[in-house]
């Protein structure tokens, strides 16, 4: 069944282009769940085959997902607030509450936005509590461009490299995401300490 999803997405990719590449992304980055590897590690692959051009694929790609946590942010900012705000109480979600994440997200709306992008199943949502809580947009987009560009350069790679070997595909997908969630591990455990010395320090 995913396989056949694939290759029907080789096939739309191949017919529509770079086109067809930024709005899969578009799809993938907003609400809707969509995996990104069915988009771009065939376009990689595409690529290896001297059909596609990587610089391309990344640009389009990028494009795309930042659209797709725009249509997130816009919503969250401008609809989920002022449903939260009338209705949160239902939720147990106080103004407070907002409060709370509207200050959290100022101090550290940049990391979380740039590891919730490298996180499967976070990074389409990341963008819901940064836009409710106001994030600076010019912030938001910089985090977002960097977490993205980086996934639709590891995928588009390992489809260049490896190809239609699916197996190895799955394989190394789990070796690279697995690796990808350490990293951020590691990241947050220093920003963590960076910040708790900088108090000490103050």
């Amino acid at each position: 069944m995913l396989r056949e999803i694939a290759q029907e997405l080789v096939d739309l990719i191949f017919d529509w282009g770079y086109i067809g590449i930024f709005l899969l992304m578009v799809v993938e980055s907003s609400f809707l769940p969509f995996p990104s590897e069915i988009v771009l590690i065939p376009a990689g692959y595409l690529a290896s085959q001297g059909q596609m051009s990587i610089p391309l694929i990344i640009s389009t790609a990028l494009a795309g997902s930042l659209i797709g946590a725009f249509i997130n942010y816009y919503l969250a900012l401008t609809l989920g607030r002022k449903i939260l705000e009338k209705y949160g109480r239902y939720f147990f979600i106080s103004e407070a509450t907002l409060d709370k994440m509207d200050i959290f997200f100022a101090k550290h709306g940049a990391i979380s936005t740039f590891i919730g992008r490298l996180i499967p199943g976070i990074r389409q949502l990341i963008s819901i509590p940064a836009g409710l809580s106001r994030m600076n947009l010019a912030v938001f987009s910089t985090y977002t461009a960097l977490g993205a560009g980086i996934w639709a350069l590891v995928l588009t790679m390992l489809g260049y490299f490896i190809g239609e070997n699916q197996e190895l595909i799955d394989i190394y997908l789990k070796q690279i995401t697995m690796a990808v969630l350490f990293i951020l591990v590691i990241i947050a455990f220093w920003y963590v300490y960076r910040n708790n010395k900088l108090k000490e320090n103050k």
